[in-house]
């Protein structure tokens, strides 16, 4: 979502970190740069006064201008002062000291609150929480059935309502039966309309009351942008709200919301929905946003989603075959299936430190929707051929092309980048593997 965002950042801070000395004309310009670069990105624009008072006043110090690296300085201010604009540090959930906790969304219709919960009720649950989901959404039949399929997705409880039409009574029946049931967390999706009214937050405050909530959330729609932000401002005059999630964060949105939530409302984003599957949900950590902002990679997330995804055995028997040079086929194709499940390639490009900035493997990239087609020319292939893809002549490449419904020119692309990355592994594997990426000696 940051896209252009970090492109225009990244061409303005590399014009400063070329210079041997900057002077206070260099600054301005820069800032003026950086101003239009976050305006033109939907950040609000008393934010976006504030953020560059506060650069140019760091920045013109004689700490930095007479620093030997003056424009790494810069860039350091702005990462800092983007961590602090996102909140500083990450927040977690409190859950108080009552069984079950309840966690109250709130937020417009259409937003993606039942999704949400249920992605939320699948992190909780991967801590080791048992997690119970009610719907009070009484005016759309619909949401209560998508939340009943979704919830035995992800094997969480669900209470069922039975015809109850009352939001408060629901809420005090759901609660006392996740009791009775040893749920330790009870997630309430709540109704939403298609703006703020008088009768929606009356109905809130009302469930409010009732439970007192040990969490309340606004799940804002990053597509709507300012909008998001003006809305949940309402919400927290109105409602009293304790965090953000934020959904829809793959989409192309601008993400000027990401970037202003915090300084308008002063309520922290706490996770951030990244695609629409269930697992598709992210802690929002301010530092490593900031880093991905200024295109800096993300190596810690991209840890993260490597270690749950991964097995360590697998990755050891991995990295022996590297080392051997018996990476084949089968494997290729297993890697990319394990890639599918971490989310999109040109997100994972971009967690590395530097690769976003290598053209030829941005190009290179293969669209996610490509992978299908890449697995199904492999599964096409004889298991001698995907053990040694050197004996793949002409004849057979005709052959796998037929049966996978694709072309002879996919089939060579595919084995064509298969070498490369043999070739690539190789070198990797020579300078010391993932080690050698940290310090910046890329293999091209």
């Amino acid at each position: 979502m940051f896209d252009s965002l970090t492109e225009k950042l990244d061409g303005i801070l590399q014009k400063l970190k070329v210079r041997g000395r900057l002077s206070e004309e260099n600054i301005a310009s820069a800032l003026r740069e950086i101003r239009i670069a976050l305006l033109e990105a939907d950040v609000n624009f008393k934010v976006v006064k504030d953020f560059i008072e506060d650069v140019r006043v760091r920045a013109v110090g004689r700490e930095v201008m007479e620093s030997i690296t003056p424009g790494q300085q810069v860039v350091k201010i702005v990462h800092d002062r983007l961590v602090e604009l996102m909140g500083g540090v990450s927040s977690n959930l409190r859950f108080g000291s009552r069984i079950p906790a309840p966690i109250m969304l709130v937020g417009l219709q259409g937003c993606g609150k039942t999704t949400t919960a249920v992605k939320l009720a699948r992190v909780l649950i991967k801590q080791q929480k048992r997690v119970c989901l009610v719907s009070v959404d009484v005016y759309r039949p619909a949401a209560i059935q998508q939340l009943r399929i979704l919830a035995e997705q992800v094997g969480a409880g669900i209470f069922d309502a039975k015809g109850s039409s009352d939001p408060v009574a629901i809420c005090r029946q759901a609660i006392e039966e996740a009791r009775k049931n040893g749920y330790e967390v009870i997630i309430i999706d709540t109704a939403g309309r298609l703006h703020v009214n008088d009768e929606m937050m009356e109905e809130l405050i009302k469930i409010r009351d009732a439970i007192h909530p040990s969490e309340t959330l606004f799940v804002a729609d990053s597509m709507t942008g300012q909008i998001a932000v003006n809305v949940a401002a309402a919400f927290n005059d109105r409602l009293g709200i304790d965090g953000v999630i934020m959904t829809k964060m793959d989409g192309d949105a601008r993400g000027g919301a990401a970037l202003s939530l915090k300084a308008v409302i002063g309520k922290p984003i706490k996770y951030v929905g990244v695609g629409e599957k269930i697992d598709a949900m992210e802690v929002f950590h301010p530092e490593r946003m900031a880093s991905r902002i200024l295109g800096m990679g993300d190596i810690l997330s991209l840890v993260e989603k490597t270690q749950a995804m991964v097995d360590e055995k697998e990755a050891r028997e991995l990295e022996r075959k590297i080392r051997k040079d018996e990476f084949t086929l089968n494997d290729f194709k297993d890697q990319l299936n394990q890639i599918k499940k971490m989310g999109s390639l040109r997100d994972i490009i971009e967690m590395i430190p530097g690769m976003n900035k290598v053209k030829a493997l941005r190009d290179a990239t293969p669209d996610d929707k490509e992978l299908v087609k890449v697995v199904a020319i492999i599964d096409s292939m004889t298991k001698k051929e995907r053990r040694n893809y050197l004996i793949i002549d002409g004849q057979r490449r005709k052959r796998i092309a037929k049966g996978s419904g694709t072309t002879v020119q996919d089939v060579n692309r595919l084995l064509k980048n298969y070498a490369e990355m043999r070739k690539m592994m190789k070198k990797i594997s020579a300078k010391g593997g993932m080690k050698s990426l940290m310090r910046g000696k890329l293999p091209f």
